[in-house]
């Protein structure tokens, strides 16, 4: 699992970003969102904040990636609507 917080000063910019992160995964928080990987997601995440987003970076601008492994996932603490998260659900007809 991949954690990617973000901060962008533009709103444009965080916009469109958090749209491009919606491919990949879901919001966990307003600038944080929780992305099943892959080593396929994670080079495809780099490559696209390396060509679109790193050269418009200004000082105030930031992009955190934590990659979680299968057993650290189980020791994460949800509360909330987070405790669901990992719930899953099918239907019965």
């Amino acid at each position: 699992m991949l954690i990617v917080a973000y901060d962008f000063a533009n709103d444009k910019k965080r916009t469109k970003f958090a749209k491009f992160l919606k491919k990949y995964g879901y919001r966990i928080q307003y600038s944080v969102f929780m992305i099943r990987n892959s080593k396929r997601v994670l080079q495809n995440l780099l490559k696209e904040i390396e060509l679109k987003y790193q050269k418009t970076f200004t000082g105030l601008d930031s992009i955190l990636i934590f990659s979680i492994c299968e057993s650290c996932d189980k020791k994460v603490l949800r509360y909330g609507y987070a405790k669901n998260e990992d719930v899953d659900v099918f239907f019965l007809e």
